[in-house]
């Protein structure tokens, strides 16, 4: 009876790491005491959503960690989908990002130069690799919602662009997982400091993206049959 159940117990084990979706997010940085990112996937950390089981893993924000980071949580996890998180203060609204680009800009403060200044994500990779997302349909889910949401083709050049572009390169020889990236605006609690712009509840963000999610889950490609 024992072992009967350590091999129940094995089989739940497995087919929940089958069908994980990995939540990455970042830590606190430039001067902020937290990151809205990861105030929502830390919400969200083991739910259920849609069959997919949120695994949430916290990045630092510098590029090249955090590039070794979900390219190993990737590998290890071996998730159904995966979906990034980040800040972008100042944007009114939920970002779907379309595109990522392979260059990252270690420091934000020089975003503004186009990154010019820029090293590559991957060397030799491809200039620009598109998000794998129903990015149409999360859109409509979050418009029912009445949730403030918009398609993005730029998540700059900065640690963001650099994880989404590190996530697409990692998964490129699994092309049914789906994978990409969102952007959210400061939270709520952020505006005292940043008092000209716009912000968005915690709440309101969790349910962003657990909509997102669910959106993700039920787009899912059909797993092949096996041959017996």
């Amino acid at each position: 009876m024992k072992r009967a159940r350590i091999v129940r117990d094995a089989r739940r084990g497995h087919a929940a790491t089958r069908d994980l979706l990995l939540l990455s997010a970042f830590e606190a940085f430039g001067g902020e005491r937290s990151n809205p990112s990861w105030e929502v996937a830390a919400r969200l950390d083991g739910r259920r959503l849609g069959g997919l089981t949120v695994r949430a893993v916290r990045l630092p924000v510098n590029a090249p960690r955090a590039v070794r980071s979900i390219a190993a949580a990737i590998a290890r996890l071996k998730p159904r989908a995966v979906l990034g998180l980040g800040q972008a203060g100042g944007r009114p609204a939920i970002s779907l990002e379309k595109v990522a680009i392979n260059l990252i800009e270690r420091r934000a403060a020089r975003e503004g130069d186009g990154g010019l200044s820029g090293i590559p994500v991957v060397r030799g990779g491809p200039d620009a690799i598109f998000a794998r997302l129903p990015l149409r349909a999360i859109l409509r889910a979050l418009a029912r919602r009445e949730i403030p949401a918009a398609l993005s083709l730029s998540a700059g050049a900065y640690v963001c662009n650099s994880v989404m572009y590190a996530t697409l390169f990692a998964l490129r020889a699994r092309p049914r997982v789906p994978a990409g990236f969102i952007h959210l605006p400061y939270a709520a609690s952020q505006a005292a400091r940043h008092r000209q712009a716009p912000s968005m509840s915690p709440d309101l963000m969790t349910s962003a993206v657990a909509a997102a999610i669910e959106t993700i889950a039920h787009n899912l490609p059909t797993r092949p049959r096996r041959r017996k």
